[in-house]
């Protein structure tokens, strides 16, 4: 990896996530708070008579994850250090925190670190009583459509997640049943990323990884991680068709079926590059029957200043339609009236 000077507006690196938190429960004084270091809740909880959402996940990724604590969608993030787990103690602080008859359903990325604190909590919680299910996201396809979903790692197909799982959580369905529905949903969301530039650690200013002016890189993963498709830069529509093509033939969506179809941007892109993106993608699913009912061009889950995108589908059964789309959410980064 190569060192080059950092180009941020920081302080001390080392107190990055604390500060960057600050300043976000202070912007959004009336949507979150702080209940213990790095555990971002919602300001006004939920009623303890209802399963709590709860996600994990490192700093670096803003808006994503705490963007989306609020009503409607996550009652807590629990946040590490940039691009790190926050580990399992806290995680479990978190669990006791949001002990309630009704349960907790714990959201987690596929990623090592990830998945090692969140298997530990959860054995933590079972000892001390705490009811907890939890579903592991792994929409990324980069891998392959036939690899095994353990393999598979999280992208920011997990937004529209907490949404729905949020929406179901609010309406005051059971532990079983929200797992239900997000794990039906969970299945039937692909994501799929592209990147043209890296990205830096701010805490260290080491490069990601490396790719050349001219060339990019579909598959890339969260952290810069490769995705084995390099290649040279293409127009926007032919990149939209390739991706939307494997997106596709993982989901295989059926003339008739309805769809959710967002291009998160990752730091550096722009509107005008994501718009021209989506016309391709959206063209491409119209054509063959399919309807997009809910889609979005947005920041959701970025990567510092990575240049690229994440394009996200995902089949909608009904109810996810209702529960996406006509349910309220109150979130920093999300509102639905």
């Amino acid at each position: 990896m190569s060192k080059k000077i950092m180009n941020k507006f920081i302080n001390e690196p080392g107190n990055i996530t604390s500060e960057l938190l600050d300043g976000y429960v202070k912007a959004y004084s009336d949507k979150v708070a702080l209940a213990g270091e790095n555990i971002v809740v919602r300001a006004t909880p939920k009623d303890q008579s209802k399963v709590a959402i709860v996600t994990l996940g490192g700093s670096g990724h803003e808006p994503a994850l705490s963007g989306f604590v609020g009503e409607g969608m996550l009652d807590c993030s629990v946040v590490g250090d940039i691009f790190a787990a926050p580990g399992a103690q806290r995680l479990f602080q978190a669990l006791q925190l949001f002990k309630r008859d009704a349960g907790i359903l714990l959201v987690v990325l596929n990623h090592s670190g990830d998945v090692m604190s969140a298997n530990m909590a959860a054995q933590l919680a079972e000892k001390a009583g705490i009811k907890v299910k939890k579903i592991l996201t792994h929409d990324d396809i980069s891998a392959g459509i036939d690899t095994p979903d353990e393999d598979k790692r999280g992208l920011a197909g997990c937004i529209p997640l907490y949404k729905i799982i949020g929406a179901a959580a609010e309406e005051g369905k059971s532990l079983d049943e929200i797992y239900e529905i997000g794990e039906r949903f969970n299945q039937q969301v692909a994501t799929l990323a592209v990147a043209m530039g890296s990205c830096t650690h701010p805490q260290n200013g080491e490069t990601i990884s490396e790719l050349a002016h001219g060339e990019m890189e579909i598959g890339m993963g969260q952290h810069g991680e490769g995705g084995g498709g390099r290649q040279m830069l293409e127009s926007a529509d032919k990149t939209a068709e390739i991706m939307i093509g494997q997106l596709i033939q993982k989901i295989q969506p059926q003339s008739g079926d309805k769809v959710l179809l967002y291009i998160n941007g990752v730091g550096a892109t722009t509107v005008m590059e994501m718009s021209i993106i989506f016309r391709k993608a959206h063209q491409v699913l119209t054509q063959a029957g399919v309807e997009v009912v809910d889609a979005k061009l947005d920041e959701l889950l970025t990567v510092q200043e990575m240049a690229g995108f994440q394009m996200i589908l995902g089949k909608l059964d009904s109810d996810h339609v209702e529960l996406l789309k006509n349910r309220r959410a109150d979130t920093a980064y999300w509102t639905t009236i």
